[in-house]
């Protein structure tokens, strides 16, 4: 992997903890990524989550749309967001950090945070907001910020749309797969780990195009129903991080162990919590034969060849979680309003387009989804260097 523009590592003076911040590199003068915290967070973590970041953004790059692409970024804190002093912790790291998120650095809610709390400590740490740093990239930073403003407050029984958009993309990618190797979405079965923000919204997606969830793992352990999970009861009953509340469960539900998602008997499983979830060894379990990689980097990479010789297709984070990142800059960027189903349809067209352009190249190269991802992510990083420039 190439060195990053900007990797720097902050301590926080109270607790020893640390925070972490890459640039992978900057266009037009600025970066975006998410800022995540948990427990264990690395740099070597933050680093590949900035990269990615930069291929997502050139995957997004239409000559056409008024959204010009950034360049890749990621901050991360080692912290257990459910620690009592992780919200001050945070506070205390974006006012470190806040020189770039002025400057250069675009961020907002990822793994551990969600987006009404980066705002809350961002603001108390003295910002404007999270992604100040694009303001004078767009032509009418009023509206704009006004379009952003309305498409947050909608909402979709009773949901935010932001927490929505992303999970949207994600179920398209997998109906995208299932409708190229022209399989039925009704008895296709799906195992989820994660049932937050983008593992939620996966599942209520894809349960209404037909298919039936058959296991959901959150961190009390994996819940599994061979006939099929109520999806919208499981939601209902989550707590903030995503954990389940049992007396919610039906009694054909079975309680499992929380590893139990990865050897479900589904055609297609979405690790939608945390990086690094399947490794070389818990990988000889899974018998889908897709991965849609909700998650950053679930995926290792010594994991992905094994996959791959045993007929499991691995889709790439790069593209399949791509929906929430590009929906902001959608909106702010004004190539849609702040209007739910314009949202949802911008992302179902742009994820199928991404999909489908990935699996041709895979399929034409004899490569992986994720290997014709990065190649297309970079022919278009010369273009778009030549008509914005960059800094790397």
């Amino acid at each position: 992997m190439a060195t990053p523009l900007l990797s720097l590592t902050w301590t926080d003076h109270l607790t020893g903890r640390q925070g972490f911040l890459v640039v992978d590199r900057l266009v037009r003068g600025v970066a975006s990524g998410g800022l995540r915290m948990r427990a264990g967070c690395t740099l070597d973590e933050v680093t590949g989550l900035a990269r990615g970041m930069t291929v997502k953004e050139a995957l997004h790059y239409d000559p056409a749309s008024r959204y010009v692409p950034l360049g890749g970024a990621k901050g991360g804190i080692d912290c257990d967001p459910r620690d009592p002093g992780a919200y001050r912790l945070l506070v205390r790291y974006l006012r470190a950090m806040r020189p770039y998120i002025e400057s250069c650095w675009t961020t907002g809610e990822d793994l551990g945070l969600t987006q009404d709390l980066v705002d809350r400590a961002a603001a108390e740490a003295g910002l404007v907001s999270s992604i100040q740093a694009v303001y004078p990239l767009l032509d009418d930073e009023a509206e704009a910020r006004r379009r952003l403003r309305d498409a947050f407050a909608v909402e979709v029984d009773g949901i935010g749309l932001d927490e929505l958009v992303g999970g949207c993309g994600v179920a398209e990618a997998a109906l995208a797969a299932l409708d190229r190797a022209g399989v039925s979405y009704a008895g296709t079965r799906v195992s989820l780990q994660g049932l937050g923000t983008m593992g939620g919204a996966t599942a209520r997606f894809l349960t209404r195009a037909g298919l039936t969830v058959v296991a959901v793992a959150d961190l009390k352990g994996t819940i599994a129903n061979r006939a099929g999970l109520d999806v919208e009861s499981l939601l209902a009953a989550r707590d903030a991080h995503g954990t389940v509340d049992r007396s919610a469960l039906r009694p054909g539900d079975r309680e499992l162990p929380r590893d139990a998602w990865l050897s479900a008997d589904a055609e297609v499983l979405v690790p939608a919590a945390v990086s690094y979830a399947i490794d070389t060894a818990n990988q000889e379990r899974i018998t889908a034969r897709w991965i849609v990689e909700a998650a950053n980097m679930p995926v290792r990479p010594e994991a992905e060849p094994l996959l791959s010789a045993r007929g499991v297709s691995v889709l790439p984070d790069v593209v399949v979680n791509s929906g929430t990142n590009a929906w902001w800059w959608w909106t702010l960027f004004g190539d849609i309003g702040a209007d739910a189903e314009e949202a949802f349809a911008h992302t179902r067209r742009s994820m199928r387009v991404l999909v489908e352009r990935m699996l041709d190249r895979a399929r034409a190269e004899g490569t992986t989804p994720r290997a014709a991802a990065h190649a297309i992510a970079a022919d278009r990083l010369p273009v778009i260097a030549e008509r914005f420039g960059w800094f790397r």
